[in-house]
């Protein structure tokens, strides 16, 4: 026992998990969708005590949000009885879990940041689904079950916003974009820093058990964020254009406010990720594709 466990391994947040794992010298065990099932309580008890990991990092997901609306079943097995399952099994191994959540467990109608102890509220499926997850490890593991809500993530491992605004810069003369909904992009590079940190801190007995906000500090709109990726690529902040969510409908409602207070990471020892515009700045360049050759 020592080394760590990472579900979901074949997703954007996991591979950052696993390259910081690797850079730290921490053997690591990639669990993908393929090789184990969460919602297969034997399946889950059986690969973790073949592993008997040290920690548990929970990236695997539903995180489809506009289909969970009609497939909440089917959310509901994969965001909370899956949780509950590594909950369940991490008790008996005496394993530390850290569960990644989200921040749509809120209402997303206040006007300062949601401190980690706020009232949850989700006005989703897809909310309720992760808040479930949240109390089953909160509820099975409270000295060794942490919580962390993340939001607006971006990486060079997947699909995401960010990376699709870079694609259109280079095809569209402008581009409309959501000015009403507030948040904090976040580089999955720094939410796996602190995830791989804040396991350190739990096994040395320096970061308390429970909920943690892995966002970005200080806050924008969608319209910003757009606006400060076309300055970083040298064009013209000009042609993104500013829009309302009513513009763009979709099944599942969207949290108008998703800036997240960071007052627990203070109380483990970790400084809080800094300014979600200074580490846009440090991601840009893993993030911008490499021009094909023979292009000029």
């Amino acid at each position: 026992m020592g080394g760590w466990l990472v579900t979901g391994a074949g997703g954007m947040l996991a591979q950052d998990v696993l390259a910081r794992l690797a850079t730290e010298g921490i053997p690591a065990v990639a669990v993908t969708r393929a090789d184990l099932d969460i919602t297969d309580p034997a399946a889950v008890r059986a690969v973790l005590t073949e592993h008997r990991p040290a920690v548990v990092v929970n990236c695997a997901a539903w995180t489809a949000v506009d289909d969970a609306e009609t497939r909440e079943d089917e959310a509901l097995r994969i965001n909370g009885d899956g949780p509950r399952h590594l909950a369940e099994s991490c008790r008996e191994l005496n394993t530390v879990l850290l569960h990644v959540s989200t921040d749509y467990v809120f209402p997303g109608d206040a006007d300062k940041p949601y401190a980690e102890d706020a009232p949850t509220g989700p006005r989703g499926a897809y909310g309720r689904t992760k808040l479930a997850g949240e109390q089953a490890v909160l509820t099975t593991l409270p000295d060794t079950g942490f919580v962390v809500r993340t939001a607006w993530l971006y990486g060079a491992g997947g699909g995401n916003f960010v990376r699709t605004m870079i694609k259109l810069e280079s095809v569209k003369e402008t581009l409309d974009v959501v000015d009403d909904q507030r948040g904090q992009p976040t580089w999955t590079v720094d939410l796996a820093d602190r995830l791989v940190r804040l396991g350190q801190g739990a096994r040395a007995g320096t970061a308390p058990a429970g909920v943690y906000h892995g966002t970005s500090s200080g806050e924008t709109t969608w319209f910003g964020l757009t606006q400060e990726i076309f300055r970083l690529l040298g064009a013209d902040p000009g042609r993104v254009r500013p829009t309302t969510s009513e513009a763009f409908a979709r099944p599942a409602p969207r949290p108008a406010y998703s800036v997240l207070g960071h007052e627990r990471w203070r109380q483990a020892g970790i400084e809080p990720i800094r300014d979600w515009s200074e580490r846009l700045g440090s991601a840009m360049p893993v993030l911008v594709p490499e021009p094909q050759e023979g292009n000029s």
